[in-house]
Order: structure tokens, then C-alpha cells, then sequence
């Protein structure tokens, strides 16, 4: 127990150091932490205990619903409005166009079979919200790009896009386990599950709702309510997977919208709240997935794994733009819608060692290539957006 908690001090205390040091020189504070974690591992000093590696998953899943909570708690319902024919093609178009461009270069490069790297393909696919959600907020606070609805189109397209990564990814893990797929019903699961993640997340919001008018709750008590109420509703949904798709994550999002909605001044204090929660959640996140990174393993496969990334990127690229045609951007808020879908690190350090821990034959290198698209793309993408984003996005008056 003593070495736990060594371990977590470690943690804190040397990630937000690193957070800082990385920050200081213009890189994103993530980027330190997972190098820290790479640092801290099993495959370098081993200062973190196993049995913080063994609930490492949770911890991540838990970091998850702190980021796609904020996100919710960023929405705004006019907003959405005018910009949801775009955040919906968003969501999906350029992850699906970049999982099974991954999935086909991954297979013909490394010589992955086919449902591996259909695995790798969806792990590497999803948008960051890490990375995305903050940036986006700051846009949305200084209202630039807000007469378009530039940001609530990435924030909202980005969060749902993951989703659809999980979901697709979540296909191939059955398929490698021997399940009988019926690929028709599974894709027409997508937007079921969507839907019914949505209702979820509006019946568990309009609970909480009831609770706050009812009774005399303080904002960082509402806080915990929310978040533990956000990590059953995932639970929920676990469970509910093995007879029908819901996707839950999608539902903890629709939570913080809803009560921002009708709460507005209680949706400002929980907003306010989770970005403090979240400084800790982030530090674990990234800690841990570098913990688990076979460094010798990626840095073998450092090279074809960019490759594949850049080749994965193109495909996004053009997905994001496809996704765009028709509206009233111009070709610079194009681009930066394109460079906003850059950063990869929550989904991928969430998720990216699921195949290994199931026992996928290619696991480890799985998640040695999810980490290197996050050392990859994250700097790459955050760079891109706060730059560029000053430039290209215009402040309504």
C-alpha cells in the first residue's frame, strides 16, 4: 500500500512538473506526461506500482467521461442548431474514411491480418478530445469563429467521433474473439446505439436536474454527482452491450448539455469544476498509457508507424473536407477544421491497450503504434490549431 501511494505522488507530483516544462517551451503539457510515464515504466525506472498499472483501464475510462462532460458543458442548444447538419457529417465521415484507410495500409505494410489491423485502423482514427475540447472551449469563450459555429462543429464532431471509433473498433474485437458478426446489423447498430446513448444521458440529466431544484446541494458536491453518475451511466451501457449497442459516452456528454440548458448558472459552476478535475484526470491518463509502452517495440516500428499515420491523416483530411462541402466556410476555416482533426491521445490512450490485455496476438505493437500517432499528432495538431486558429477564425462582434 505504501508503494502505491509512492507511486501515485510520483505521478502527480512529476506530471504536473513535466506539464509545465513541456508547456513552458510551447509543446502540449500531454506530451510531457507521456513521456513521463514512458520514463516511470516497466520498461525503464518501474516507480509505478502494478497495482496502479492494473486499474490503469479504469482510471483512463474514468479520464474519458471528465473530458466528454467539459465538452457537453460547452454546448450551447442555438448553437447546435445552425451547425448540425455539418457536426454530424463531421462525425463520421472522416473517421471512417481514415479507420479503413489505416486498416488497408496496416495490413499491406506490416502484414497485419485483416481484422488486426481493422482494430489498429479504428484505434488510430479517432479525433482527440484531450486536445480538442480545451482549444475549442477557449475559441468558443472568446467567441472567435462563433458567427459560423466553427468550434461547436469540432467540438461536437469530434466527441460523436469517437464513438463511432469505439463502436467500429469494438466490431473487429469480436470478430478476432470468434463472435459471429452480422456486419449489416452492427453498422445499422451505429446509430441506434446513438440514439440510444442520446435518451439515456436526457433521462439521467433531467434526474439530476430535479435533484438540484429539489434539495440544497453544493456546486462541488453536484460535481461528484455528476461525475459518478456519468461513470454508472457508463457502466449501464457495458452491460446493456451484450443485448443491445448503446453509446454511453455520447449519453455523459448529452448530461452536461442538458443541464447547461435548463441550469445555466449551475452548468457554468460544474464547467468550472471539471476543468479543475480534469488537471488530475489528464495527468493520470497520460501517465499511465506511457507506462505501458513498449519503447523498444515502437521504436522498431517508429518509421512504418508514421507512415501509416500520415497515410491515415491524407485519408481524414479529405473525409473532413468531403464533410464540408456545401457550407459557408471559406478554403482558411477548411483548412483549420482539417488541422483541428489532427491530434490523436484520449481514444488512443483509452483504448489502445484493449487488444493486448485480451491477448490479440499483435497487441503490443497495436498499442506501440497508438502511441506514437499521440507523440506524432498531438504536438502536431495542438500546434496547428492554436497558431493557425488566431489567423483563420474571425471574432463576432
Amino acid at each position: 500500500m505504501e508503494y502505491v501511494a509512492f507511486s501515485i505522488a510520483i505521478i502527480i507530483l512529476f506530471g504536473l512538473l513535466f506539464n509545465k516544462l513541456f508547456t513552458r517551451i510551447k509543446l502540449p503539457g500531454l506530451l510531457g506526461m507521456l513521456i513521463l510515464g514512458i520514463i516511470l515504466g516497466p520498461y525503464c525506472l518501474n516507480l509505478i506500482d502494478k497495482a496502479i498499472l492494473g486499474i490503469s483501464g479504469d482510471l483512463r475510462v474514468i479520464a474519458l467521461i471528465i473530458i466528454l462532460l467539459r465538452a457537453g458543458f460547452g454546448i450551447h442548444m442555438e448553437s447546435l442548431k445552425k451547425v448540425g447538419t455539418s457536426a454530424i457529417k463531421m462525425s463520421f465521415i472522416p473517421d471512417v474514411m481514415e479507420g479503413l484507410t489505416v486498416m488497408v495500409a496496416a495490413h499491406y505494410l506490416l502484414g497485419l491480418p485483416i481484422i488486426e489491423a481493422g482494430m489498429l485502423g479504428f484505434i488510430i482514427a479517432a479525433v482527440s478530445p484531450a486536445v480538442i475540447v480545451p482549444q475549442m472551449l477557449s475559441f468558443i469563450q472568446r467567441r472567435m469563429g462563433a458567427a459560423k459555429g466553427i468550434p461547436l462543429i469540432i467540438l461536437t464532431g469530434a466527441s460523436v467521433d469517437d464513438v463511432v471509433s469505439i463502436t467500429i473498433f469494438s466490431i473487429f474485437l469480436g470478430l478476432y474473439g470468434g463472435q459471429q458478426i452480422n456486419y449489416f446489423k452492427e453498422i445499422l447498430g451505429i446509430p441506434v446505439s446513438i440514439a440510444l446513448g442520446i435518451a439515456m444521458g436526457l433521462v439521467l440529466a433531467f434526474v439530476l436536474i430535479y435533484l438540484f431544484k429539489r434539495f440544497e446541494i453544493r456546486a462541488s458536491e453536484k460535481t461528484l454527482i455528476v461525475l459518478a453518475s456519468a461513470i454508472l451511466l457508463k457502466n449501464i451501457g457495458d452491460y446493456l452491450n451484450s443485448y443491445i449497442p448503446v453509446a454511453a459516452l455520447v449519453g455523459v456528454m448529452v448530461i452536461g448539455f442538458i443541464i447547461l440548458e435548463k441550469m445555466p448558472k449551475v452548468g457554468n459552476q460544474l464547467s468550472e469544476k471539471f476543468s479543475k478535475i480534469w488537471i488530475f484526470a489528464e495527468i493520470l491518463l497520460f501517465v499511465l498509457v506511457g507506462a505501458q509502452v513498449n519503447i523498444y517495440l515502437a521504436a522498431s516500428f517508429v518509421v512504418v508507424g508514421l507512415t501509416i499515420i500520415c497515410i491515415g491523416l491524407m485519408a481524414r483530411s479529405v473525409g473532413v473536407y468531403v464533410s464540408l462541402m456545401g457550407t459557408n466556410l471559406n478554403n482558411q476555416e477548411k483548412l483549420f477544421c482539417i488541422m483541428a482533426y489532427i491530434p490523436k491521445a484520449t481514444v488512443q490512450a483509452a483504448i489502445g491497450a484493449i487488444p493486448l490485455s485480451v491477448g490479440v496476438a499483435s497487441g503490443q505493437l497495436i498499442l506501440a503504434i497508438a502511441v506514437i500517432a499521440i507523440l506524432f499528432t498531438a504536438p502536431l495538431g495542438s500546434f496547428a490549431v492554436s497558431l493557425y486558429g488566431e489567423k483563420a477564425l474571425k471574432v463576432e462582434e
